[in-house]
């Protein structure tokens, strides 16, 4: 998939958005940077997921961005853009600012601490995967540009992304794409949404299971039920870590 294209198609848009305040939503989800419209399900462009960390060693998959995200990236790229950096560079920053940005970071860090990824990995804690050891971590989403129903964000469920022919199809194209470059790399799949994308994949051609965290919580605040969830989980997915880096 070619990067640039999307890129230069919304480049101008983001070049006009309000650069001294945050951004609201009315001013941000709006035609110059809709990209598909399903009756309700919107989906808009944000720069962030443009930037591939190749060298990565762990690569966590959302669903899709959320607002906090678009935000924060269409900021970061618009002020990128004023500084005259190159793509690459604002995508890049874009991308350190916003990946599962607020509460969700926090929650996310959590659950891998505890699982003790950053032990495995021999950096001082998993929050430094989003700070100085970034070269280690990168993130992704199975949706790659924001979804909306309604406005608000979309969560996999309504509608769901496993039987709707046309989110299955954008984010089964995009995730094809985008783990082929990481054949090796621990994948965290962010919920029962973007695993069956990958059970999906398995189906077709085939993945290396043992290098997957099945049952990874979803660190959203709103998953009432991601403390259970990991409890029941984490023995099975720290062996997972054991056996891949141990």
């Amino acid at each position: 998939m070619g990067h640039a294209t999307e890129w230069d198609t919304y480049k101008q848009a983001i070049c006009s958005l309000p650069a001294d305040r945050p951004l609201t939503k009315e001013e941000a989800l709006t035609d110059a940077l809709l990209m598909r419209r399903f009756g309700q399900v919107e989906m808009y462009y944000a720069p962030h997921n443009e930037y591939v960390n190749h060298e990565a060693r762990v690569v966590i998959i959302g669903i899709t961005p959320g607002w906090t995200q678009m935000q924060i990236a269409l900021e970061a790229a618009r002020k990128g853009l004023e500084q005259q950096l190159n793509e690459k560079e604002i995508w890049k920053r874009a991308k350190a600012e916003a990946r599962f940005a607020g509460a969700m970071r926090r929650n996310l860090i959590s659950m891998l601490d505890e699982l003790e990824l950053h032990r495995y990995l021999g950096v001082s804690s998993s929050e430094a995967l989003f700070r100085e050891e970034g070269e280690l971590l990168h993130t992704t989403s199975a949706l790659k540009y924001p979804v909306f129903v309604g406005k608000q964000n979309y969560t996999g469920s309504r509608p769901p992304l496993a039987t709707t022919p046309y989110l299955r199809e954008l984010a089964m194209g995009f995730m094809r794409s985008e783990l082929s470059a990481f054949p090796h790399a621990l994948l965290i799949p962010l919920g029962r949404a973007v695993e069956d994308l990958l059970q999906e994949m398995d189906r077709e051609n085939g993945i290396d299971r043992g290098r997957i965290l099945w049952g990874f919580p979803h660190p959203s605040g709103a998953n009432g039920h991601r403390h259970r969830q990991f409890a029941e989980g984490a023995e099975r997915m720290g062996g997972v870590l054991k056996r891949l880096f141990g």
